[in-house]
């Protein structure tokens, strides 16, 4: 769409209308951004379970004290600002899927659980997500675990890599570690140390070749 021309009085030769931009404005744009993925990651902190259907557009707005049309500027759907969020969340925890690989997947289990300290939730949903954005973590997470499984499978069936990565997937899942906290009564960190303690002992043996359903052979 060209920009409405004008004229500027002079002989009536028409003038370009210029918009009003400056880095003033544009650092105003990005700070008020910036206050809306904030409000948005403290009010997922405060959920009671781990559902996002309250995070919306006037819950954000009001808890960042903007306007709701403001944060509309700022993302177009709710699935924008859930997304928004969620990376928040996980650069909060330290939590990241591009480079996961078996060098990094048990700092990474680490992180994430030392990360739910800083949330209120009390209980947690066993339910499958139903929110978009969790769905695509989910989905994501499901991924980057086969990806580091792969190099270390060839020669592998499917199944036998589908499984070796569901299981560290399995190993990795907040019912699991509120399991043994709740249940066994395990305090986070004697939690987050057994399960970084299993998790390791199949990483060394999807490194050392042993997949699963075949008995290892006893060594000399």
């Amino acid at each position: 769409m060209s920009t409405p021309a004008t004229s500027d009085g002079e002989g009536g030769q028409p003038r370009q209308r210029r918009r009003y931009d400056s880095p003033v404005r544009r650092e105003r744009a990005g700070q008020t951004r910036e206050r809306i993925v904030a409000a948005g990651s403290a009010l997922v902190h405060e959920f009671p379970i781990w559902d996002w259907s309250g995070l919306t557009f006037r819950a954000v707005a009001e808890r960042a004290g903007v306007g709701e049309r403001t944060v509309y500027r700022h993302f177009p759907t709710e699935r924008d600002l859930h997304a928004a969020v969620m990376r928040r969340l996980q650069a909060e925890a330290g939590v990241g899927y591009d480079d996961l690989d078996l060098d990094t997947v048990i700092d990474v289990t680490a992180r994430s659980f030392a990360a739910l300290s800083s949330y209120a939730v009390s209980r947690w949903d066993h339910t499958e997500p139903r929110q978009p954005v969790l769905i695509d973590e989910d989905r994501q997470r499901r991924d980057a675990l086969l990806s580091a499984v792969a190099p270390h499978s060839t020669g592998w069936t499917e199944h036998e890599h589908r499984a070796t990565a569901a299981v560290l997937d399995v190993l990795w899942s907040l019912p699991g570690y509120e399991r043994l906290v709740r249940v066994w009564q395990l305090d986070p960190d004697t939690a987050t140390q057994a399960v970084s303690w299993v998790m390791g002992l199949v990483v060394e043996a999807i490194r050392e070749g042993h997949r699963p359903g075949v008995p290892r052979r006893p060594t000399a």
